[in-house]
């Protein structure tokens, strides 16, 4: 299975000439693209499927999406590598 998984932009760098930053799953950072989303800046929530942030999306439905997520917990893991605190 494939998620998007929301989290908040917390930095934002060049890597490259792509446009890259950390992003926060709730505990959880990772280095992800934002190229596809250049709208996103700190702060901002964005929805990230395989390292690269896709779509940008407000902080509640960013929340709701992780409260759901946090049920699954095994799909979580599978995409992140380990399970959202």
């Amino acid at each position: 299975m494939c998620l998007g998984i929301p989290g908040r932009v917390l930095e934002i760098h060049d890597d490259a000439g792509l446009r890259m930053g950390t992003v926060d799953f709730g505990g959880i950072r990772r280095e992800v693209c934002l190229s596809c989303t250049p709208e996103a800046g700190v702060g901002a929530y964005v929805v990230v499927h395989v390292g690269f942030a896709i779509t940008q999306v407000d902080e509640s439905e960013a929340q709701r999406t992780l409260a759901v997520l946090r049920a699954m917990a095994g799909a979580v893991e599978g995409e992140l590598g380990e399970p959202l605190p």
